[in-house]
């Protein structure tokens, strides 16, 4: 079963609970392994395998127990900031290459055009 928003609450903690047991049962753990590693109770552990809810920290400790915490990463990702907040993260990026601009020597300057000269005649 895919997950969505369509299902109630209890058909996801009863979807969630099967995953983790078969996760469990996938690398041959049995319940008392995994209640004993999570530091919950044994109890709490068959409770949300059969579908029940339990707390989120003993949600947490679960999925690490198995090895499933990674999914908790793609279930909740990090909020994408907005262009204004990369703004002033990272500052104005750039979005092309330019060339250097050569520096002119001193004795460039004088031989130059300057204003007034026009009617100047450099013959």
């Amino acid at each position: 079963m895919n997950i969505s928003s369509l299902h109630t609450d209890q058909a996801v903690l009863e979807e969630l609970g099967s995953r983790v047991a078969r996760a469990r049962l996938e690398q041959n753990l049995s319940q008392e392994e995994v209640a004993r590693e999570a530091g919950i109770g044994l109890a709490t552990l068959k409770r949300f395998e059969s579908g029940k809810p339990i707390r989120l920290d003993a949600f947490i400790r679960v999925l690490r127990t198995v090895g499933l915490m990674e999914g908790l990463e793609r279930a909740v990702p990090e909020p994408i900031p907005s262009p204004i907040e990369e703004l002033k993260l990272h500052g104005r990026r750039r979005r092309r290459a330019g060339t250097p601009r050569k520096r002119k020597s001193p004795a460039a300057d004088r031989s130059e055009f300057r204003w007034g000269d026009e009617g100047v005649n450099s013959s």
